[in-house]
């Protein structure tokens, strides 16, 4: 699977969980897809400070991108960064 299939099928994966999100008041959105193996999301709406979030993460967006991209090996929520584009600054990364 190529990039742009790879990213077609993680927001594929996307798409069929987003209506139970937005039934509740949330939504998601990709950020991006690194090595090809780890997607980072971010949650909008009621999902952002929602106690049940990183369960949500994890039992229902990760096994729905799996289920479309096999590959994908981790899915990180940045909800709690300032911007979508400057997330990776704002990591705690040990060099």
């Amino acid at each position: 699977m190529n990039a742009t299939q790879l990213k077609a099928a993680v927001e594929a994966g996307l798409e069929e969980i987003r209506p139970f999100l937005q039934r509740d008041g949330g939504d998601i959105e990709l950020v991006s897809i690194t090595d090809g193996v780890d997607v980072k999301v971010r949650l909008l709406g009621t999902c952002v400070g929602c106690h049940v979030n990183q369960m949500t993460l994890k039992s229902g967006v990760e096994l729905t991108i799996k289920k479309h991209a096999p590959q994908i090996q981790t899915v990180v929520d940045v909800s709690n960064m300032v911007e979508k584009e400057d997330y990776r600054d704002n990591l705690d990364v040990e060099n």
